[in-house]
Protein backbone atom coordinates (compact mmCIF):
# COMPACT_ATOMS: atom_id res chain seq x y z
CA UNK A 1 0.00 0.00 0.00
CA UNK A 2 1.36 3.40 -0.90
CA UNK A 3 1.93 6.00 1.80
CA UNK A 4 -1.17 8.09 2.42
CA UNK A 5 -0.70 11.87 2.37
CA UNK A 6 -4.25 13.13 1.85
CA UNK A 7 -4.62 14.27 5.46
CA UNK A 8 -1.48 16.37 5.39
CA UNK A 9 -2.24 17.66 1.90
CA UNK A 10 -5.79 18.78 2.73
CA UNK A 11 -5.63 19.55 6.45
CA UNK A 12 -1.97 19.69 7.44
CA UNK A 13 -1.88 23.44 8.05
CA UNK A 14 -5.30 23.63 9.69
CA UNK A 15 -5.46 20.40 11.72
CA UNK A 16 -1.98 18.86 11.78
CA UNK A 17 -2.70 16.26 14.48
CA UNK A 18 -5.82 15.01 12.72
CA UNK A 19 -3.86 14.88 9.45
CA UNK A 20 -1.12 12.87 11.16
CA UNK A 21 -3.61 10.41 12.66
CA UNK A 22 -5.37 10.01 9.30
CA UNK A 23 -2.21 9.37 7.31
CA UNK A 24 -0.04 7.53 9.82
CA UNK A 25 -2.50 5.64 12.02
CA UNK A 26 -5.66 5.02 9.99
CA UNK A 27 -3.92 4.37 6.69
CA UNK A 28 -0.34 3.76 7.82
CA UNK A 29 -1.16 1.25 10.55
CA UNK A 30 -4.78 0.05 10.35
CA UNK A 31 -5.17 -0.28 6.57
CA UNK A 32 -1.64 -1.68 6.35
CA UNK A 33 -2.54 -4.76 8.44
CA UNK A 34 -3.02 -6.86 5.32
CA UNK A 35 -1.96 -9.98 7.20
CA UNK A 36 -5.20 -9.65 9.22
CA UNK A 37 -7.64 -8.48 6.50
CA UNK A 38 -6.96 -7.92 2.82
CA UNK A 39 -7.31 -4.48 1.25
CA UNK A 40 -10.24 -5.92 -0.70
CA UNK A 41 -12.03 -6.95 2.48
CA UNK A 42 -11.24 -3.64 4.18
CA UNK A 43 -12.64 -1.79 1.17
CA UNK A 44 -15.87 -3.78 1.27
CA UNK A 45 -16.25 -3.16 5.00
CA UNK A 46 -15.55 0.55 4.59
CA UNK A 47 -18.08 1.01 1.77
CA UNK A 48 -20.71 -0.85 3.80
CA UNK A 49 -20.00 1.23 6.90
CA UNK A 50 -20.16 4.54 5.03
CA UNK A 51 -23.42 3.42 3.41
CA UNK A 52 -24.88 2.46 6.80
CA UNK A 53 -23.92 5.85 8.21
CA UNK A 54 -25.44 7.68 5.23
CA UNK A 55 -22.14 9.22 4.11
CA UNK A 56 -22.29 9.82 0.36
CA UNK A 57 -19.74 12.58 -0.10
CA UNK A 58 -16.44 12.35 -1.93
CA UNK A 59 -15.10 9.93 0.68
CA UNK A 60 -17.69 7.30 -0.29
CA UNK A 61 -16.87 7.71 -3.97
CA UNK A 62 -13.16 7.45 -3.17
CA UNK A 63 -13.70 4.27 -1.15
CA UNK A 64 -15.80 2.71 -3.92
CA UNK A 65 -12.96 3.54 -6.33
CA UNK A 66 -10.48 2.00 -3.89
CA UNK A 67 -12.68 -1.11 -3.69
CA UNK A 68 -12.59 -1.36 -7.48
CA UNK A 69 -8.81 -0.92 -7.45
CA UNK A 70 -8.57 -3.57 -4.70
CA UNK A 71 -10.38 -6.13 -6.85
CA UNK A 72 -14.08 -5.72 -6.02
CA UNK A 73 -15.96 -6.25 -9.29
CA UNK A 74 -19.01 -4.25 -10.34
CA UNK A 75 -21.15 -7.35 -9.76
CA UNK A 76 -19.75 -7.78 -6.25
CA UNK A 77 -20.31 -4.10 -5.46
CA UNK A 78 -23.92 -4.41 -6.63
CA UNK A 79 -24.38 -7.46 -4.41
CA UNK A 80 -22.75 -5.71 -1.44
CA UNK A 81 -25.07 -2.72 -1.79
CA UNK A 82 -28.14 -4.92 -2.31
CA UNK A 83 -27.35 -6.96 0.77
CA UNK A 84 -26.60 -3.91 2.91
CA UNK A 85 -29.80 -2.18 1.76
CA UNK A 86 -31.83 -4.35 4.14
CA UNK A 87 -29.68 -3.28 7.09
CA UNK A 88 -28.61 0.24 6.15
CA UNK A 89 -31.74 1.47 4.40
CA UNK A 90 -33.23 1.53 0.94
CA UNK A 91 -32.54 5.24 0.26
CA UNK A 92 -28.91 4.69 1.28
CA UNK A 93 -28.68 1.86 -1.24
CA UNK A 94 -29.98 4.12 -4.00
CA UNK A 95 -27.37 6.74 -3.15
CA UNK A 96 -24.60 4.13 -3.03
CA UNK A 97 -25.71 2.64 -6.35
CA UNK A 98 -25.54 6.06 -8.01
CA UNK A 99 -21.93 6.53 -6.86
CA UNK A 100 -20.96 2.97 -7.74
CA UNK A 101 -22.36 3.37 -11.26
CA UNK A 102 -20.16 6.44 -11.72
CA UNK A 103 -17.04 4.67 -10.44
CA UNK A 104 -17.64 1.52 -12.49
CA UNK A 105 -18.70 3.65 -15.48
CA UNK A 106 -22.09 2.00 -15.91
CA UNK A 107 -24.92 3.93 -17.58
Amino acid sequence: MKKQTAGRTRLGDFAPKFAELNDDVLFGEVWAREDKLSLRDRSMITVTTLMAKGIFDSSMKTHIANAKKNGVTAEEMAELITHAAFYAGWPNAWAAFNLAKEVYEID
